[in-house]
């Protein structure tokens, strides 16, 4: 396994790119721990594969290095890198058995067939497939070749790192829950270096370590899936994680209010001083519960039961405002009003989080 230092990596299609935007990949700056499990999320079009592609060797960047272990690598092909990829749609030789096709990379490398045959038929009990070893690859079903393909990424145990670009894409979804399990036990078993891509929130958080939030080509905030729920350090973070999103108002800051437009006031509990710029709060419909006693006056929408609770869709202070409401909680008759977890509030200027003061955090 590697570990893997991003030094200031930039990259644009363009080879006249001069400004800021003129990069499909912003500055990115980081290091990945031997041995670490990373998702790369964030929408179609955010940096995401792109970055993916400089660590494999498909991409030079145009600016910056990639290291392994302290290696410059930055100039060296995918076949010297010495790591495995497994691609969004299934590549497959489909001419070969599907034991033969997950040999494929331990034979070129010399492996005795005795280790070749182990190693293949634990891969194939993983991926489900040890009833279709010896049926050749082009008869089998979508999923089917994908885990393939899936499988063969992760049949070798001499890689630097596995790199995962939406593998998931064409498999059913009871197939993915497994699949995710699976990877993620096999992380925890052999420490490989693994980097997962993906847009689905679900499966970056339920397989990383550390998740990599990707927007407009940069990297907002690496974090636990902890972190990135209770303090979203940028509000596009907050808004893509979480189902429904983090609520967002434009609020005046002064100390320890936050003054809304339609003149409520809401106790920050911190002294935020007086902020200048886009100032915002946050706050997760999570943390949000019906008042009876004072709280802030809504306007319910509509009500979504989605089983084990109900999302209310409203409207505060003129904006959209969501509330996940427990089961078997009533509904306000008239007048509702809501109310803040104590804590849980974010600030906000110009869609970066502002931290508590220390001796407030401290408190």
């Amino acid at each position: 396994m590697a570990r893997i230092s991003l030094d200031h990596i930039r990259h644009a299609y363009n080879a006249k790119a001069k400004a800021a935007n003129d990069y499909a990949l912003k500055e990115v700056n980081y290091e990945w721990s031997d041995g670490g499990a990373y998702a790369l999320l964030g929408p179609s079009g955010c940096g995401k594969t792109t970055l993916l592609n400089i660590i494999s060797g498909l991409i030079n960047p145009s600016d910056g290095r990639i290291l392994f272990d302290g290696k410059d690598v930055t100039n060296l092909p995918t076949e010297q890198r010495n790591i495995a990829q497994v691609f969004q749609f299934p590549v497959i030789y489909d001419t070969m058995t599907v034991y033969d096709n997950l040999a494929f990379p331990l034979r070129n490398r010399g492996v005795s067939e005795t280790d070749v045959d182990r190693r293949v038929n634990e891969i194939l009990e993983m991926i489900d497939l040890s009833s279709w070893a010896k049926r050749r690859a082009h008869r089998l079903t979508a999923d089917q070749k994908q885990k393939i393909s899936l499988g063969r990424g992760l049949v070798r145990n001499d890689v630097n790192a596995i790199l995962f670009d939406e593998p998931l894409t064409v498999i059913d979804p009871h197939m993915k829950w497994e699949l995710r399990s699976q990877l993620k036990q096999l992380h925890r078993q052999f420490s490989h270096t693994m980097i997962y891509v993906t847009h689905d929130q679900t499966e970056a958080l339920t397989f990383a370590d550390k998740v990599v939030v990707m927007h407009d080509g940069r990297v907002v905030q690496i974090g636990t899936p902890e972190e990135l729920f209770e303090r979203p350090a940028h509000s596009f973070v907050g808004y893509f994680i979480g189902s429904p999103g983090m609520n967002f108002l434009d609020a005046k800051i002064i100390g320890q209010r936050a003054l809304l437009p339609g003149g409520e006031v809401v106790e920050l509990g911190a002294d935020y001083g007086v902020l200048a710029g886009g100032t915002r709060i946050g706050i997760r419909p999570e943390h949000v519960h019906l008042a009876t006693d004072g709280g802030l006056p809504i306007a319910i929408r509509r009500v979504e039961d989605v089983g084990r609770h109900r999302i209310l869709r409203s409207e505060l202070a003129g904006s959209d405002f969501n509330i996940v409401l427990p089961e078997g909680v009533p509904l306000p008759a008239v007048a509702p009003r809501v109310a803040f977890v104590p804590g849980k509030i974010s600030v906000y200027v110009d869609d970066w989080r502002i931290a508590p003061p220390v001796s407030e955090r401290a408190a």
